[in-house]
């Protein structure tokens, strides 16, 4: 009998399979994505080459040396002065210091800002005090420094935003209010994030970043798409991440489109088309964990997706690889067997230009 491999869940748990069934899941798993999005499988190399990646019996795995790419991140700094219950440290100390310290300390490739409500619906009421703290913490940094937050179009609908909640009028069976009420609320995300732009621009932002787009389906990502446009023709030199929510644009409103493509059912490949065609500077796709299979079989599936967007992108590529995205198990901190074995597949066969 084989011995088993100490690997993990999509939660997170611990667990012991034998070589055939991690080979197995591999298998599977890059063919649910592929059968999903009509995009190829991995070859026989690459899924021997990603068992020999999840099976490692090393703690932690790494790419080789000269193959190491740029990190983003989207609030990282934030992270060490956020209390528990937002998965912080709560160290006292300022974002500035918090800012220097991931810099200087963690040796950041980038450094990022963003407000405590990370959307740009409540950041655009306070975006004299942002921009402030943007320009006076810029003047310390060295690596490049991002803004981010999320255009979220669910807070545009009541009751916490000013547009009918479409969830509501589809329970009336008035599909066409519904519609209607989606592209209200994505005109109003469109201001906000381009008046926040312009503000932050003008003290010179050295990048912004729209966290978690089509967070609200494809309405959401339709409005992302056109402010970005606008952005990239007021301020051609400021860059623009746009970070995907998952790697399916769900077609809550199903009619909207971007340069006459329809949003609604795009997977990464055709999702980072758009984005090219709108503008972005870098596009982050997102792939959802599950947490009932394997690490074998969510990693394989992200590596999937991956390399398809890859061959099809202009621009760089930087997966999200966060709790429960990018095949990270689903839990608050996710243990870093499983993080590394994740990246480094990404990496070495996704061909992702970062992370």
């Amino acid at each position: 009998m084989s011995a088993k491999i100490r690997t993990r869940m999509g939660d997170g748990e611990l667990v012991a399979m034998s070589p055939s069934e991690i080979r197995e899941d591999i298998a599977v798993g890059t063919r649910d994505a592929a059968g999903k999005a009509g995009i190829p499988e991995l070859t026989d190399e690459e899924q021997e080459r990603l068992y020999e990646i999840i099976a490692d019996p090393s703690r932690i795995v790494s790419v080789a040396p000269g193959d190491e790419v740029i990190v983003t991140d989207d609030g990282v700094p934030g992270s060490l002065y956020c209390g528990q219950d937002d998965s912080g440290a709560g160290i006292p100390m300022s974002r500035g210091q918090a800012t220097l310290t991931y810099e200087r300390a963690c040796a950041a490739d980038t450094v990022s800002l963003g407000h405590s409500d990370y959307s740009f619906k409540p950041v655009k009421n306070v975006i004299s005090e942002e921009t402030n703290a943007y320009y006076n913490i810029s003047m310390g940094t060295t690596a490049p420094f991002i803004y981010g937050a999320q255009p979220n179009l669910g807070s545009y609908y009541q009751p916490d935003g000013p547009v009918r909640n479409p969830a509501d009028l589809l329970l009336g069976g008035d599909v066409k209010a519904a519609q209607e009420a989606q592209e209200e609320a994505a005109e109003k995300m469109r201001q906000d994030i381009l008046f926040c732009g312009r503000k932050l621009n003008d003290v010179g932002c050295e990048g912004l970043n729209l966290d978690t787009s089509a967070s609200g389906g494809d309405a959401d990502f339709m409005g992302t798409l056109q402010v970005v446009s606008e952005l990239k023709e007021e301020a051609p030199g400021m860059p623009v991440i746009v970070g995907a929510s998952g790697e399916f644009v769900l077609g809550m409103h199903g009619e909207v489109t971007f340069n006459d493509k329809q949003l609604a059912g795009m997977y990464p490949h055709d999702q980072v088309k758009v984005a090219e065609e709108a503008g972005v500077s870098i596009y982050g796709v997102a792939i959802g964990t599950s947490t009932n299979e394997s690490l074998a079989w969510n990693v394989a599936r992200s590596v999937t997706f991956t390399k398809a967007a890859v061959s099809a992108a202009n621009i760089p590529i930087h997966v999200n690889v966060g709790m429960g995205v990018g095949g990270v198990p689903m839990c608050e901190v996710p243990p870093v067997d499983a993080l590394t074995r994740a990246t480094k597949s990404l990496v070495e066969l996704g061909k992702a230009d970062g992370l």
